[in-house]
């Protein structure tokens, strides 16, 4: 199956934040608390792909509530934050919801991701992604992450369902 065909069966989407929604930088305070920037772009892609009633997925080692309640503002409601075994995460989602793994794109960037990533229809990464990741993944977004890689797929999947006008 070619790549284009891969987007096209595309009906959930499962993220990775650090790395895929951010640059994997941390700007740390005096008071120990981290902070991260996310692009906007990617959060209008990710609202849009609400609306149209796509899954949307978060699995996340990190805790940040200023990033749980930015992902809750965009309309996502199943973020597992905290987590450092991905693929139990990702097992417990995808029965939960009866999906079809070789519907689901996901997109992550470092070791953590790998195992899960082997398992979905649309393994997926960012430009600056880990070697390994980039090894498993059938599509490599030409931006990084933080840079608009997740809008990238999004809007691959949305355009190639013809979900994806100009508003």
């Amino acid at each position: 199956m070619n790549i284009l065909e891969s987007f096209k069966k595309i009906k959930t989407f499962i993220f990775d934040i650090d790395g895929v929604f951010t640059d994997n930088t941390l700007l740390v305070t005096e008071t120990g608390e981290l902070l991260r920037t996310m692009n906007c772009r990617d959060g209008y892609a990710l609202r849009r792909a609400v609306e149209e009633g796509y899954n949307i997925c978060i699995i996340t080692g990190g805790r940040s509530q200023g990033v749980i309640k930015r992902l809750e503002l965009l309309g996502v409601s199943e973020i597992f934050a905290g987590i450092e075994d991905k693929l139990s995460a990702y097992r417990r989602y995808i029965e939960s919801h009866d999906l079809d793994p070789d519907a689901v794109l996901y997109m992550g960037d470092d070791e953590p991701d790998y195992p899960v990533m082997r398992l979905v229809g649309l393994p997926c990464c960012p430009s600056d992604a880990v070697p390994k990741v980039m090894e498993v993944a059938q599509y490599i977004s030409p931006l990084k992450g933080g840079a608009g890689c997740v809008r990238d797929v999004i809007e691959k999947v949305m355009k190639l369902q013809k979900k994806w006008e100009a508003r």
